[in-house]
Order: structure tokens, then sequence, then C-alpha cells
């Protein structure tokens, strides 16, 4: 949804994908488009915490889509589903985050239990506010 104060901001809410560790996880996103959307893809990131290779500490989110492969034909659903497709098949050797790439190949169990911790963590996580 909108950010009443700013167009340009939006939150979105995914749920983990079924099957996985993040099922039962409801994830809080940013999502800013710039003037140039949708020549340009949006800014993307988890304002919840996440573990997963492909996400960076601070949220971002590395996923060809929203970089090199954009596409104007994307819209915002695709986006999100296909960000809610990364949380369950991460690409390890595109790590944005090295400690949970290593701990998704080598120590599976490990990286489980870090996973579980951010679904916990979401069901108490509220809603945010427009970044100042």
């Amino acid at each position: 949804m909108p950010f009443s104060q700013n167009m340009m901001y939006c939150q979105a809410i995914i749920n983990g994908p079924k099957d996985t560790f993040w099922e039962s996880g409801t994830f809080n996103l940013i999502m800013q488009f710039s003037e140039e959307y949708p020549t340009k893809p949006p800014d993307v990131r988890f304002l919840s915490k996440m573990f997963h290779p492909n996400i960076y500490p601070d949220g971002r989110i590395c996923l060809d889509i929203l970089q090199n492969q954009w596409s104007a034909l994307f819209d915002i659903a695709s986006v999100l589903t296909s960000i809610q497709s990364l949380l369950s098949d991460p690409n390890p050797n595109s790590p944005a985050n090295s400690l949970a790439s290593e701990m998704y190949v080598k120590e599976r169990n490990k990286y489980n239990s870090k996973v579980l911790e951010c679904v916990e963590e979401s069901w108490s996580t509220p809603y945010y506010s427009l970044p100042k």
C-alpha cells in the first residue's frame, strides 16, 4: 500500500513460501519508485530481519529482475512473487550475505534455525513508517 505522504514509496507484505522454513512468517518490505519507473526497477528492500544468502544485512535484495534483468513488463505482483520464490530457492553462488550462503551450503540445520528466528521475529514486527 502506498504511503499517503509520498506516493513514490509503497509498503508490501509477503508471506513465507509454503513448505519451507519461511512458511509461517510475514515479512515487511518497502518499495521506492523513481520517476523512471517502469523503465527502471523499483528499489526494494526488506524491513523485516532476514537471514538469507541473497539478502544483504540492510535488507537490500540481490535478485536479477531488480537489476540487469528488469523489464517494464514486470509489475509489483511479479516482483513480490519473485522475491517470495527467492526465499525458497536461494542462489548461494551469488551471495549478498556470505555467512548465510556458507551456512546454507555447509550447515543447513544451523541455517534453518536462523531462518526460524527471523520467522518468529516477524510475528511481532509492527508495520513501519516511511523512512526519513
